[in-house]
């Protein structure tokens, strides 16, 4: 019963609705099929089908809210969500921010289904973790890896007359390919909607190759570099940052995007020209769902112009008190970027270092959005345009914001997945000057 239609999801929806004695009340009906398969040290380890459906129903008297969950849809078990969900709402003290639900308003779908990779199969999931594991084996290296793929859907509605119902595909893959003695180790990260678009093959050789050539790796003294970073290892960076563009954060000085006395940076120039970011659910290559956990539509948004802050995610509540208009907050990220190569972007380079993962990132100040992290899984020197050597990875000390305004170049975007807390993200690989490496790391 995991994956339910829109007719499906419709008539539970309208029984709850019809229960409910509430003010207000506002239904969510969510479900997932999960696949997976897991492999180390050469062997499948781990393979598995999980599903699951839920209901969530939240009332309101005045501004006293409840929520109840259920994962059974029967007309008894529908009442006792409703019913339990009013009682809390009773007990409740009133919330100070609350907000109406919204009003009766219509959904543009996004293609985020595929049919082909719905039909993802066990065979499939372990054809995609024997290339690796076959693969390493041949060249006498160790694979670790986790595949899984996703069939979710998702119904929203209210008291209003709101409805939305869509459906969704996506896989993730991730693979690390070490040398038996440990001393080089390759990592790869692959995202996709349509498994058409996925390559398990092009993805273990990805792995493979680092992994044999990061052997050996000398030190270098830490200090500042010019960076060539893949979009993995930008994309970790950025998820620091993408949190400050909301509005009320700025504005009660808790962002790098505040100013004194209250203010925000909306229309301050912060970054490099060559520097645009926009959400868009609608885009070919990262689709996200056309509302937010608040049930509002979300919009194309561009949060960055040409280097210019251009737009601030607001709030129902946080647009009321400072009257602007309330947009759904963003569920992907989108950089512009160049038809660059990443070996071109190399190419370009006279020194600097390859950073192909970033690790174990912990944000040390939230104002300037300063974090500590690690390289790992493959950092090179650059000389002359070529990779010359493996070195020893650093910790670095950096902000992305800092780095977003120290861009010498930009290269071709890549599918970077995450879950709507994470975002969905299409980001390119950049070429950085004056990158702070503090220390050295022993660890591979």
């Amino acid at each position: 019963m995991s994956i339910l239609t829109q007719d499906q999801t419709k008539r539970i929806t309208d029984r709850v609705l019809s229960l409910s004695k509430a003010d207000e009340c506002t239904v969510n009906v969510e479900g997932a099929r999960i696949g997976n398969i897991r492999f180390a040290r050469n062997a499948v380890s781990t393979a598995g089908l999980a599903d699951d459906t839920r209901l969530t129903v939240q009332v309101a008297f005045g501004k006293r809210q409840g929520t109840a969950t259920i994962n059974e849809f029967d007309d008894k078990s529908l009442e006792k969500a409703v019913r339990r969900a009013e009682d809390l709402a009773r007990l409740a003290p009133e919330n100070p921010e609350f907000m109406p639900a919204i009003a009766k308003t219509g959904y543009k779908s996004s293609e985020t289904y595929v049919k082909r990779t719905a039909e993802i199969d066990p065979e499939f999931r372990a054809q995609a973790a024997a290339y690796a594991m076959e693969a390493c084996r041949k060249k006498g290296l160790v694979s670790a890896g986790f595949f899984t793929d996703r069939e979710t859907f998702e119904t929203v509605a209210n008291s209003n007359g709101v409805f939305g119902h869509q459906v969704a595909t996506s896989l993730d893959f991730t693979c690390t390919v070490r040398t038996e003695d440990g001393r080089g180790s390759g990592w790869v990260k692959r995202s996709a909607r349509d498994v058409a678009r996925f390559d398990p093959r092009e993805a273990a050789d990805v792995a493979i190759e680092k992994a044999l050539r990061s052997v050996d790796a000398k030190a270098l003294e830490p200090g500042r570099y010019t960076v060539v970073m893949e979009p993995s290892a930008t994309s970790d960076l950025l998820t620091f940052m993408i949190g400050g563009f909301n509005a009320r954060m700025a504005d009660e000085g808790r962002s790098f995007l505040s100013k004194k006395g209250g203010q925000n940076r909306l229309g301050d120039k912060l970054f490099d020209q060559q520097v645009n970011i926009w959400s868009d659910p609608w885009d070919k290559d990262v689709p996200v769902l056309p509302w937010d956990s608040d049930m509002l539509p979300r919009e194309r948004t561009h949060l960055v112009k040409d280097g210019r802050i251009n737009a601030l995610n607001y709030s129902q509540y946080w647009a009321k008190q400072k009257g602007q208009r309330a947009i759904g907050r963003a569920g992907n990220i989108i950089m512009a970027g160049t038809d660059k190569s990443t070996a071109e972007l190399i190419a370009n380079t006279k020194k600097g270092v390859l950073v192909t993962r970033t690790w174990y990132i912990r944000m040390v100040d939230p104002q300037s959005v300063l974090v500590t992290g690690l390289t790992r899984d493959g950092t090179f020197y650059i000389e002359n345009g070529k990779v010359k050597h493996p070195i020893k990875n650093f910790r670095f000390n950096e902000s992305p914001v800092s780095m977003l305004n120290n861009i010498d170049e930009i290269g071709k975007p890549l599918v970077i997945g995450g879950d709507e807390a994470n975002y969905s993200m299409l980001i390119p690989a950049m070429k950085i000057r004056d990158f702070n490496f503090t220390s050295l790391s022993d660890a591979v």
